[in-house]
């Protein structure tokens, strides 16, 4: 009885610990496309989108993604200055379409997020691209 006790346990918080996690990007992330129309991410799990924050900017030269993600999450009132045409909703989703402007400039693009992940923790990261 202790054995299966400390199974059910280990078991139980193995998966109590695990965050929401994108599980497909596309474009694929480091792949250089034509201009795509949209972004797509598919998550391991339905989010809140309410909740959640996603943006796509330009990539400039000597700035990696990281930091360009630091600074440009949680500004507000940037929608010209982003390369998505995204606006928030209130519904749960498992896959998230972010459509893009039109004829995006060749160069790097970061696609970058800050969800609420459904165990409550706050995950966010980011993914790039290249237009060719």
């Amino acid at each position: 009885m202790p054995k299966l006790l400390l199974l059910f346990t280990a078991l139980l918080f193995g998966t109590a610990a695990a965050h929401t996690q994108i599980t497909h990007f596309s474009p694929a992330a480091g792949s250089t496309v034509a201009a795509p129309k949209m972004v797509t991410l598919t998550f391991s799990e339905p989010i809140n989108l309410r909740f959640s924050t996603f943006k796509v900017y330009a990539l400039p030269a000597r700035m990696n993604a990281a930091a360009l993600t630091r600074t440009k999450i949680n500004l507000k009132n940037d929608a010209e200055a982003r390369a998505d045409t995204y606006s928030s909703s209130s519904s749960m989703a498992a896959r998230l379409d972010l459509p893009l402007k039109t004829n995006l400039k060749p160069g790097a693009y970061v696609v970058m997020w800050q969800i609420l992940s459904y165990d409550g923790h706050p995950v966010s990261g980011q993914s790039s691209f290249s237009v060719r």
